[in-house]
């Protein structure tokens, strides 16, 4: 009998014993696996952080981006809008000038031009306010001088445009309009006058 006891007894020590070994056998396993499950979460948190570093950083770029394309646009479009004001006014300016110095541009531009002398001379409301009929046989005069024809007319319609004036013969014209002038020249001007402005 007391085998028995002895052998229960020596059973239930080495299942103790086992028991004591699973238990610490599992907390091992459970501490593992609990500090893996809290590396992967750490490593996934990293990773959402760096995504959403990356993401704000590519949103703030681009809101940069956007903003300064939309201030260099907003500038730019002021800038036009200066530039537009100052050949505007030099326009306004240059219809404005007074008899004698639009008789001087017409005798001038005309007395350059290679033509025959029997053109017709368009000029607006205002232009043929400014110009007589002495001028017009002044530049005759100047033509049959050159040994050309010293037949220029002025066209009785007025031409419609701002100021300056055409020449027309034979359905063709030479666009001496202060419009027609100062479009020729915008390119050119356009640089030289944001220059002035803007530097």
């Amino acid at each position: 009998m007391s085998n028995i006891k002895n052998l229960t007894e020596k059973i239930l020590e080495e299942a103790k014993h086992k028991e004591q070994e699973i238990v610490t056998y599992a907390e091992s396993e459970k501490e593992k696996i609990l500090s893996l499950k809290i590396k992967e979460a750490h490593d996934e948190k990293n990773l959402i952080l760096l995504k959403a570093e990356d993401e704000a950083k590519t949103k703030k770029e681009r809101i940069i981006s956007s903003t300064t394309l939309k201030v260099r646009n907003e500038k730019l479009e002021i800038k036009q809008k200066l530039i537009s004001e100052v050949f505007d006014k030099a326009l306004e300016e240059l219809c404005s000038m007074n008899s004698s110095k639009l008789k001087n541009f017409i005798k001038h531009t005309i007395l350059d031009l290679d033509i025959e002398g029997d053109e017709t001379i368009i000029l607006n409301e205002d232009g043929k306010s400014k110009i007589d009929d002495k001028f017009v046989e002044d530049l005759n005069f100047i033509f049959l001088a050159r040994n050309k024809k010293g037949e220029l007319k002025v066209r009785e319609e007025n031409g419609n445009f701002k100021g300056g004036f055409i020449i027309e013969k034979n359905g063709v014209e030479i666009n001496n309009t202060f419009e027609a002038l100062m479009d020729s020249m915008k390119d050119e001007l356009e640089y030289e006058v944001s220059k002035a402005l803007f530097n």
